[in-house]
């Protein structure tokens, strides 16, 4: 399980190293990143990813437009993404925009996934969202 909150240092453009405590969560040497909901960036194991998809992809295709529109958002963003031996790997440039990460960001942990967020703005979220 995803727990904790992290902030691991960005070096040159979006590579990162994902927290020891993260990395265990993962078996295997790759990772599915895709844009969150609100702007951040979501993680997930390549099996976690698998489950998580899988509800989506058993949703009618042809009869349901709700279905199609959630499934090409969590499709069409996503990428997976190699780690290297010390969990090192770059963050795509698209995802970097469009979740507003230039210099700090946090990783959290979110049970079945992780989130990467521009520090900023999770505060800000953190603040309305639990307050």
């Amino acid at each position: 399980m995803f727990l904790g909150t992290y902030q691991p240092n960005l070096v040159g453009k979006g590579r990162i190293a994902l927290p020891k405590k993260i990395r265990n969560e993962i078996s295997g040497e790759r990772i599915v990143l895709t844009v969150g909901f609100e702007k951040c960036i979501l993680g997930f194991s390549e099996k976690g990813w698998e489950e998580t998809i899988s509800p989506e992809l058993s949703q009618p295709l042809f009869s349901d437009p709700k279905s199609r529109d959630l499934r090409r958002k969590m499709c069409a963003e996503a990428e997976v993404v190699n780690l290297d031996s010390q969990g090192r790997f770059v963050i795509p440039e698209k995802m970097l925009a469009y979740a507003g990460i230039k210099n700090e960001l946090t990783i959290i942990g979110a049970g079945d996934h992780f989130e990467i967020w521009e520090t900023k703005n999770w505060e800000n979220y953190r603040a309305k969202a639990f307050s």
